[in-house]
């Protein structure tokens, strides 16, 4: 599992405990493939791997633990359930065992703006060291080189939790 670094203002938007066990199916409805990452304990995102379209990843996890996607190939943003943050849900019903069943998570692509659109088209029509001779202003060209960032995205979510 892949991991990345976090800075302590992320710490809010975390995993809590691991009391109450909820089953899962992450269901990719985007036309691209999603990686799945938890944030564990200290906010650290852990990637859980790639989802592909119309695929799915079934997983245990935990009423407190926080859940966001992004595309595999960019970073872009994905929504689960249509919310950039999914905290995973109470079970309604259970197997014979008494294990929680599962309950379905649609991962899909967000409405963007229309320049989010064309920044994340630009930069998968031509290669970054093309941008400076896109006939486009400079501001652009500057957006364009900022690739998402899922720990300055973690960070921009927790500032509009506070």
């Amino acid at each position: 599992m892949e991991e990345q670094e976090v800075s302590n203002d992320t710490a809010f938007l975390r995993s809590l405990n691991a009391d109450v066990k909820t089953n899962v199916h992450f269901i990719n409805r985007s036309k691209q493939s999603a990686r799945a990452w938890w944030l564990d304990y200290s906010g650290h995102p852990v990637s859980y791997g790639d989802i592909r379209t119309n695929e799915l990843l079934s997983m245990t996890t935990y009423l407190t633990h926080p859940w966001v996607f992004r595309t595999s190939r960019n970073g872009a943003k994905l929504l689960a359930n249509q919310l950039e943050v999914y905290m995973p849900a109470a079970a309604t019903e259970y197997e014979d065992d008494g294990d929680p069943k599962f309950l379905d998570v649609f991962i899909t692509t967000p409405v963007y703006s229309l320049q989010e659109y064309c920044l994340v088209l630009i930069r998968k029509l031509v290669q970054e060291h093309d941008f400076g001779r896109l006939d486009i202003p400079e501001s652009l060209r500057r957006d364009l080189r900022q690739r998402p960032d899922l720990l300055k995205e973690l960070e921009l979510i927790n500032s509009r939790r506070r």
